[in-house]
């Protein structure tokens, strides 16, 4: 089985940063593709950040340019440095990895985290 683990969630002011972590445990063979998705209260879910295993990025258009996504193979962790917060960004983050696991492959599944709350006050 696979574990994903995040971090690093809480309370922060407007304009302040914080860096969520997501690890990934397990029999893992290897993690295709590691990704960020928030969601508020009475909204949709929507993507935040995603980045492949070749460190190729992608990010939701509301966070552009304010987050980075980073990643570190060796450890199976991802992370999001979210910079110039705003009360908008207030959400539960979740964190996903499209794993390949050593008695599945070569197919891959998703695991999500359990989440974790940003708050970003005004």
């Amino acid at each position: 089985q696979v574990q994903v683990v995040e971090s690093g969630g809480g309370l922060v002011q407007t304009g302040g940063s914080l860096r969520l972590s997501c690890a990934a445990s397990g029999n893992i063979f290897s993690i295709n593709w590691m990704g960020w998705y928030r969601q508020a209260p009475g909204k949709q879910r929507e993507l935040v950040a995603g980045i492949t295993s070749g460190g190729n990025t992608n990010y939701g258009d509301s966070v552009k340019g304010r987050f980075t996504i980073s990643r570190d193979n060796t450890k199976n962790t991802t992370y999001l440095q979210m910079n110039n917060l705003k009360p908008e960004d207030t959400a539960v983050y979740s964190c996903t990895a499209l794993v390949v696991t050593t008695t599945r492959r070569p197919y891959s599944e998703d695991y999500w985290g359990q989440g974790t709350q940003v708050t970003v006050s005004s």
